[in-house]
């Protein structure tokens, strides 16, 4: 009983990479999330909703064909891949960065949208009230836009964490799958299904996705109830 839930290496090296992919994909989505969000809730515009179906793209794209794409952009020979290959020496496609840069893409749609609902229901009379007594638009977005939307920022960022854990077509097609290197948890587990007699393996990698998917919604569902009612309360 004891070896069938003991973690191989192999197994540890996919868990840890797939929990710094996912931090770092959301942690770089949540500057241009926050931007993005806010943008949309403030700005009127004839081809708002051209720039909106842009940014949801992502969600509804096939993921391997997000990752194509990303291939065709960034990779040795694409579009700008082959420039900063050429000029710099920086290889993108199949390393570490790009499992991270598959994430973003995939997730940022998610953070956007919990960002831009939480920016909606801020009354722009605050801001207004702000900028009537000398501060000015960004005074007024740091002090009281963005602290009114803390909940939504947070719970924006877990959304991109976890739906970064669960990121699979992208990632196989832009950054492969390389053990170590950016054999992230799901990867492993698609690895391991297709193993005669690592069925095992596979499991064990279903449970641990499974208890982090879990844990990500539950906590940003909890935390957000929290914050909204210390405000309630303040």
């Amino acid at each position: 009983m004891t070896n069938y839930f003991e973690l191989t290496s192999t197994e540890w090296e996919a868990i840890s990479l797939s929990l710094q992919v996912a931090f770092w994909s959301a942690l770089l989505c949540l500057p241009l999330a926050i931007f993005t969000g806010w943008f949309l809730a403030r700005r009127q515009f004839k081809t708002k909703f051209l720039f909106e179906g842009f940014i949801n793209l992502p969600l509804v794209l096939p993921p391997v064909a997000t990752g194509f794409i990303l291939l065709l952009l960034l990779g040795r020979n694409g579009l700008i891949g082959q420039f900063l290959n050429e000029m710099f020496g920086i290889k993108i496609a199949f390393s570490y960065y790009a499992a991270v840069i598959a994430s973003m893409i995939v997730a940022f749609p998610l953070s956007v949208r919990s960002m831009r609902l939480s920016i909606e229901m801020i009354d722009p009379a605050y801001e207004e009230a702000a900028r009537t007594l000398g501060a000015d638009r960004w005074q007024s977005f740091f002090r009281i836009t963005l602290p009114l939307a803390l909940p939504g920022i947070i719970s924006g960022f877990i959304l991109a964490f976890a739906r970064s854990l669960g990121e699979f077509g992208a990632t196989i097609i832009f950054a492969g799958n390389i053990a170590g290197e950016t054999q992230t948890l799901p990867l492993a587990l698609y690895s391991a299904i297709q193993i005669p007699g690592q069925e095992t393996t596979a499991f064990r990698l279903l449970i641990i996705a499974v208890i982090f998917s879990f844990i990500a919604m539950a906590g940003s569902e909890l935390l957000v109830k929290n914050l909204h009612h210390r405000k309630h309360k303040a």
